[in-house]
């Protein structure tokens, strides 16, 4: 499909092991995809995981023509090592049958990539619209008042465009955001999970606006790899410590 030849040694993710993160959505693709992957995070220390082995390779990842990541993930490939969802995705998916290696569907996906990390950045920043160095409690005021605008008129934006995206597409039940099936479904199926962890009373009032993707997220859960990882140990719950989480008030609740 791509044209493009993957590493002999098996790719290596690394993320904080204890959430899904923005490391989830590079997750999701390896685990459809069906290669070889290690979470090195979640590996021992002693073995050159955990934390500790992740934040080593970001102090040494200074040679001469690199550049050392400001934050995981990161994903190494021999000697490449790539920071931010949106590119280690971009360049990841021509190499495992993700996307194709057409220009205009690489590019059209890239944009629907950076356009969901925008509404995952938005999603975070309601339960902490201050300061990440601050509590949920410390800002609780301040995210009440920033989860009315994102409940009413971000998520509705964001998902209303994304919809009419889906609708431009060949009719039927296949019909995928760039076109033909890549990784930035994926994407999409995660945040429209996230969401509903989140805001599950805002997302059920906005879901028969959005058939299109409902129709989509069900499809893709029902994939034999992604169904196969949910049901794991590998996948991590959505909890109150990572990006989306769910706090009844911020619900309108």
């Amino acid at each position: 499909m791509s044209g493009i030849q993957p590493p002999e040694a098996p790719y290596e993710l690394f993320y904080w092991p204890t959430i899904q993160g923005r490391g989830e959505v590079v997750r999701l693709a390896l685990e459809d995809a069906g290669v070889a992957y290690v979470d090195a995070a979640r590996l021992p220390e002693k073995s050159g995981g955990g934390v500790a082995g992740m934040m080593k390779i970001m102090r040494e990842q200074s040679d001469p023509g690199s550049m050392r990541p400001l934050a995981p993930p990161l994903l190494r490939a021999g000697d490449v090592v790539i920071a931010q969802t949106a590119a280690i995705l971009h360049w990841l998916a021509p190499r495992i049958g993700m996307c194709p290696i057409d220009e205009t569907i690489r590019t059209r996906a890239l944009q629907l990539q950076l356009t969901l990390s925008d509404l995952v950045n938005e999603s975070h920043d309601v339960h902490h619209p201050i300061s990440t160095a601050l509590t949920f409690e410390d800002q609780r005021d301040e995210a009440l008042k920033a989860s009315k605008s994102f409940r009413e008129l971000r998520i509705p934006k964001f998902l209303g465009w994304l919809e009419s995206v889906v609708t431009g597409r060949e009719p039927g039940p296949n019909a995928y955001l760039a076109g033909p099936f890549t990784y930035v479904d994926l994407s999409l199926f995660w945040v429209l999970r996230g969401l509903g962890y989140a805001f599950p009373r805002t997302m059920a009032n906005l879901e028969p606006k959005i058939p299109r993707l409902v129709l989509l997220r069900d499809e893709i859960a029902s994939r034999p790899r992604i169904a196969a990882y949910l049901a794991s140990s590998r996948c991590a719950p959505f909890d109150e410590d990572g990006i989306f989480r769910h706090y009844p008030e911020l619900d309108g609740g």
